[in-house]
């Protein structure tokens, strides 16, 4: 998507960024660990093909992507061109302080036949979290994350779902509040494997709750409805703030 190209995303825990051409090198040594393909249910890419789905996630638009970084600590701010408080790309995102990335799917909400009922106004939005860095493990990190990233989507829920319905369009005045077609949000999922039990205790303490078995992936299906209760329960991250992620310095 493209609703977040020029968009940080700040905690005191940790930093979004948009997933740029200039974190691909990072993402694929990421991805060449067989223990990260086969808990993200990947497949092996080559180089080529790696900058070739950034691209395509850039532009797609049902896939919102960031790439997790450290938080900004010390880091100093700048001010962009319109005066708004920004971050360097290339500076807050450096190899070094690259995490792992987190992800937003969104398709048609399928009831897979359990009511025997259609909704034909429905999403499905599947989150996906990643941490490459074993040493950035069970420490708070992918809980800070997914903290910032689902108050981002719920702060732009309105943009994200009409870019999903015109991929060519996101500015704000061309939201349709009125739309059909798959304009509200159902539900939220997951798709953890069943081992994974630190994944799926962050999920469960989001509130998220085990919809059936274990599937013939070995996976665990967790999901999220009842989203006023989530927001009531999830205040909102300690030190948010939405910046400019500014690609050049100012002239």
């Amino acid at each position: 998507m493209r609703i977040n190209e020029f968009t940080a995303v700040s905690t005191s825990r940790v930093l979004l960024v948009p997933y740029e051409a200039r974190h691909v090198l990072t993402y694929h040594a990421w991805m060449e660990d067989p223990a990260i393909q086969e808990a993200t249910a990947s497949e092996r890419l080559t180089l080529e093909e790696e900058y070739e789905n950034q691209q395509s996630w850039r532009t797609a638009h049902d896939k919102l992507t960031f790439i997790v970084c450290h938080p900004l600590s010390s880091t100093p701010l700048i001010f962009s061109e319109k005066g708004s408080l920004s971050v360097l790309a290339g500076e807050v995102d450096s190899p070094d302080r690259m995490v792992g990335d987190i992800n937003f799917f969104l398709y048609p909400y399928d009831s897979d036949g359990s009511d025997n009922s259609t909704d034909d106004d429905g999403l499905c939005g599947e989150v996906d979290i990643m941490i490459a860095n074993p040493n950035d493990r069970g420490k708070g990190v992918g809980r800070a994350a997914a903290l910032a990233f689902l108050h981002y989507i719920f702060s732009h829920l309105p943009l994200i779902l009409n870019e999903y319905h015109t991929p060519n369009d996101h500015q704000k005045e061309n939201i349709r509040p009125d739309s059909k077609g798959g304009s509200r949000l159902k539900q939220l999922m997951v798709k953890i494997k069943a081992d994974n039990t630190h994944s799926i205790n962050l999920f469960k303490s989001l509130g998220f709750q085990q919809d059936g078995e274990v599937n013939y992936f070995g996976e665990v299906k967790l999901t999220l409805t009842e989203f006023d209760a989530f927001r009531e329960e999830n205040v909102v991250p300690e030190g948010y703030v939405e910046l400019v992620y500014q690609q050049q310095p100012p002239n």
